[in-house]
Order: C-alpha cells, then structure tokens, then sequence
C-alpha cells in the first residue's frame, strides 16, 4: 500500500561542469555507499539516455530515513522517475518500476498507485510492480508507531544478504505465492480479518529469519513487541486493526480508516511510542 502524505521529493539535474555525481539528502551531502548506489541508477539512466553528464540529487523527506519506513523504496522511486525525466526520457510505468527495482527491489513498488503488488516475473524485463487496486479501492490507514527515529546500524541490504544463512528462509520462500494470493485476495474483497492475518505472519516469518540469521539480527525492541501485543489484544475486541514490520523498530498499525483516529490514540498512549505518523493509500510516484 503507497501512502499519501509520506513522501520523497527528489530533484536531478545533469550538469557538464560537475566532476562527479553529487548527493544532498535533507540538506547534508553524502558521500561513499549512499553515492555509490545513486551513481549507479544514474549510470542506467545516462546509458538509456546517451548522455556522459554527472548530476546533481537533491533529495528531501518528511519522515524518518533508515529506520524501517521504506525510506529507500521511496527514494529510488523518486530517483528513477527525476533521473529519467531529467535527462529527457520518457519511461513506462513499467520501465520505471524496472529501473528504480535495481536500486532497492522494494521501490518497484513505489511507482504505481494505491495497492501494489511486485511480480517475480521470468527475467529482468517482467520483474516489475503493477497496481491491483487503485487508492480509493479500500479505505485504509497506515499509522506508523514510531519507536526509533535512529538509522538502523544493519541496513536492509545487508540483511538481505544474510537471509540465507537463517535455516527458516527456505520455508519462508516455499510459501511465499501461498501468502501472497491470500493478500492479494483480501484487498480485493475488503476481507480485513484474512489481511490482518496474512501480513501479521508474514512479517513475524521475516523477522524470524533475521533472528536466525548469522549473524543474527535484531531489529525489534520492547515498545515493537508490546505494540504486537496491544494491536492483536484490540482486533479481538473488535477494533480492526494489524500489524507489519520492516527491517527495522517501528511499527505499521493498518486500519480501517474509519477507525484511525481511535488507533492514533491509543498508541500514542503506549510507553515507548514517541510519535505517529498517519497516512492513507497514496497516488503514484509523480513530477511536481
């Protein structure tokens, strides 16, 4: 689900005085992997486009970056979509999943609006993300409890790169398409109980193969687990809500909207929750 309200606000610029690629995040400039990993995307660009420039990225957003929030799939997005446009192209929605997926492979996802599904596809060129359902398909909420603003010390590509040394991954990934059609079928048909279920394993099965990954990781802390907790102790009372975790501390309460306001509340209340970012399903990536 895209959200509406969070954003990334990226601007590229290919300037034949610059020497080198430069990148300005929330007004402090990067160097080293960061930069590395946005050269990259521009050399894809720059090679669609026949162009030799180095560019200029200023990027900006308004919530937490490294800290579980999809900050990364926001910002490739926004960097596909500004790079292209900057150098004068004129890509697909396809072709701009496909390319900002070589930068995170969650920011395919990112690119298309409301309800997203990415498709494993045969090869390179269908290994892309497409909408199931636009926005206004199903009213629901994302409010993000916020337990630590701080940048993760173990990024997610890193643990990517470790998942395979936990014994659980195998499983995890035999039943990957079982999980997904389920998900995918509950945001069809508005089934809230199915998908609070369907996402609440799902994430406990990634952060299971983090916990048993060598090294291990840790992402959770005590105001994660006691959001779980509260968050399942409410669906049971009848307020619908549920849970999901990135790779990281912070919580992802989704809702019915009608509902958000209450569960706004309540989790500003728990010890540990030091904001609440609120968003519903958002439009896709677009120029401003």
């Amino acid at each position: 689900m895209n959200l509406d309200g969070l954003f990334t606000r990226t601007a590229v610029s290919f300037q034949p005085s610059l020497p080198f690629d430069e990148l300005v995040i929330n007004g402090h400039e990067v160097a080293g992997k960061g930069l590395n990993r946005i050269s990259q995307i521009l050399d894809l660009v720059r090679e669609m486009a026949g162009i030799k420039m180095n560019a200029e990225v200023m990027s900006e957003n308004n919530f937490p970056a490294g800290a579980g929030i999809a900050s990364s799939a926001a910002a490739f997005a926004a960097l596909a979509l500004a790079a292209s446009k900057a150098a004068g192209l004129d890509l697909s929605e396809a072709e701009l999943s496909r390319l900002a997926r070589r930068g995170s492979g969650s920011a395919s996802r990112s690119i298309p609006a409301g309800f997203v599904e990415w498709q494993m596809g045969s090869g390179d060129d269908d290994c892309v993300a497409v909408s199931i359902a636009p926005p206004e398909h199903w009213a629901l909420t994302d409010c993000v409890a916020i337990v630590s603003s701080q940048h993760k010390k173990t990024g997610s590509t890193e643990g990517h790169a470790l998942a395979w040394t936990s014994p659980l991954q195998t499983g995890r990934v035999a039943d990957a398409a079982r999980r997904l059609d389920i998900c995918r079928n509950a945001i069809l048909k508005k089934d809230f109980e199915t998908f609070a279920n369907i996402i609440e394993l799902d994430s406990d099965m990634m952060h299971s193969v983090m916990m048993t990954s060598n090294p291990p990781l840790m992402y959770w802390q005590s105001a994660t687990v006691e959001v779980f907790h509260q968050v399942r102790e409410w669906r049971a009372g009848g307020l619908p809500a549920a849970y999901t975790v990135d790779a990281g501390a912070n919580v992802h309460v989704i809702c019915l909207t009608e509902y958000a306001k209450e569960v706004e509340k309540r989790l500003r209340e728990l010890p540990g929750v030091s904001n609440v970012l609120v968003a519903g399903a958002g439009g896709a990536a677009h120029i401003v």
